[in-house]
C-alpha cells in the first residue's frame, strides 16, 4: 500500500519535522516544504525535501503535481514575538502573503484539508488564566496580529469555498525528541530552554531575564511549556480528523500549567547540575506577563492529552540532545 502524502511547511523546523516523524510513524509520507530560512536541512529524515519559497507559485504548482498530497500542515512562518516588534513587515509578508499564497495554491491543485499553525499571542494580554478559545482575540505585537490574520483568512476561505482547516494555538512548544533523533537549533536562538542549556553547558556565558517586575509571584514572566513532540501528536489527530469528514476548528494545546522564567532557570540548572549566570534586563515590548492555555478543546475534538507535563521532561530531553550535539560546535552556537 503506497503511503499517503502531505505537504508539511516549515517542515525543516522545529517542531514541523517533529510532526514529519510523528507523520511518518503514523503511515503518511511528509513531504517538507521549506525555505531553508531558519529550518535545516538534516531535519528532514522521513520524507523527501523540495526547498523554495512559498511566495514562488510555479514552485508551490510543481510541488503539488508531483507529490499530489491529500492535505498540507503549514509550520512556514516569521516567530518570534521580539523581533515582530522591530521588523512588523517581515512578519506580515512571510506569514500573511505566506499563507494566501499556499491557500490560493491549494485551491489550484484541489487540496482542501489545512492544519495551521497558531500561536497564543493571537489572545494578548488575556486577564483570564487559564484562556479558553472563547476569549477575546487582542494580540499586542505583529506576530500575534500575522497569526490572527492568517486565521481570519482560512474563516473566510472555509466558508466560501471547500477548505476545512484545523488552527492549533499552542502556548510554549519545548523539549526534544524523547528518542534523540531531533532537537531545538534556532539560528539564532530565541526560545527560552535552550537558551538557559546553553548557558548551562558554557556556549554562551548567561540568561538574560527580560522583566522581573510582572504581576507574577517571582516577577518573571509565566508560560505554559508544551512538549514538542505531544504537539506533533495533537498535528496527527487534527489531520486525522478532517480527512475522516470533520468540521473545521480552531483549538489551544498547552498543559494548563504555568512556570515562571526564574523557575526554567532553577529547574535546568537542578537537571544539569550545573550553575547558571542569569542576569535582570529590562522588559521586552510585546510581551504578556501570563500565557496559560485551557486545552478542554483539543482533549473533546481530538482526543488529546499531553503525555509529558512536567516541564523537567522537557529540560531533560533537550538536554539530551545538546549534549549529543556538544561535539558538533557548528551545530550549536550562541
Amino acid at each position: 500500500m503506497v503511503a499517503p502524502k502531505v505537504v508539511v511547511t516549515g517542515g525543516a523546523g522545529f517542531i514541523g519535522s517533529h510532526t514529519c516523524k510523528a507523520l511518518a510513524g503514523a503511515g503518511f509520507l511528509p513531504v517538507t516544504v521549506d525555505n531553508l530560512s531558519n529550518g535545516v536541512a538534516e531535519a528532514v529524515k522521513w520524507g523527501p525535501l523540495e526547498v523554495g519559497s512559498l511566495e514562488d507559485p510555479g514552485f508551490l504548482d510543481d510541488v503539488f503535481r508531483r507529490h499530489k498530497p491529500v492535505a498540507v500542515l503549514h509550520f512556514a512562518a516569521s516567530i518570534e514575538a521580539g523581533e515582530s516588534m522591530k521588523v512588523p513587515a517581515k512578519f506580515y509578508r512571510n506569514n500573511v502573503a505566506g499563507t494566501m499564497a499556499l491557500t490560493e495554491a491549494m485551491a489550484r491543485a484541489g487540496i482542501s484539508v489545512l492544519i495551521f499553525s497558531s500561536t497564543a499571542a493571537v489572545y494578548g494580554n488575556s486577564e483570564v488564566m487559564p484562556i479558553t478559545e472563547a476569549l477575546p482575540l487582542l494580540p499586542v505585537n505583529p506576530y500575534g496580529r500575522s497569526k490572527l490574520m492568517s486565521e481570519t483568512i482560512l474563516a473566510d476561505l472555509a466558508a466560501t469555498t471547500d477548505l476545512r482547516f484545523t488552527t492549533l494555538r499552542y502556548f510554549n512548544a519545548s523539549g526534544a525528541d524523547p528518542e534523540g533523533d531531533l532537537g531545538e537549533n534556532h539560528q539564532p536562538e530565541t526560545h527560552l530552554i535552550p537558551l538557559v542549556l546553553q548557558a548551562a553547558y558554557g556556549i554562551r556565558p548567561s540568561i538574560k531575564i527580560f522583566g522581573n517586575d510582572y504581576d507574577t509571584p517571582d516577577g518573571t514572566c509565566i508560560r505554559d511549556y508544551i512538549h514538542v513532540s505531544d504537539l506533533a501528536h495533537a498535528h496527527l489527530l487534527a489531520l486525522r480528523r478532517l480527512l475522516g469528514g470533520g468540521d473545521s476548528a480552531q483549538m489551544n494545546l498547552g498543559t494548563g500549567k504555568g512556570f515562571s522564567v526564574r523557575e526554567i532557570v532553577k529547574t535546568t540548572a537542578a537537571v544539569t547540575g550545573r550553575q547558571i549566570n542569569a542576569i535582570d534586563e529590562a522588559r521586552r515590548p510585546g510581551d504578556p506577563a501570563v500565557l496559560v492555555a485551557d486545552a478542554a478543546m483539543a482533549r473533546q475534538v481530538l482526543g488529546w492529552t499531553p503525555r509529558f507535563t512536567d516541564v523537567q521532561d522537557h529540560i531533560r530531553h533537550a538536554a539530551g540532545w545538546m549534549e549529543r550535539k556538544m561535539a558538533q560546535p557548528e551545530v550549536l552556537t550562541a
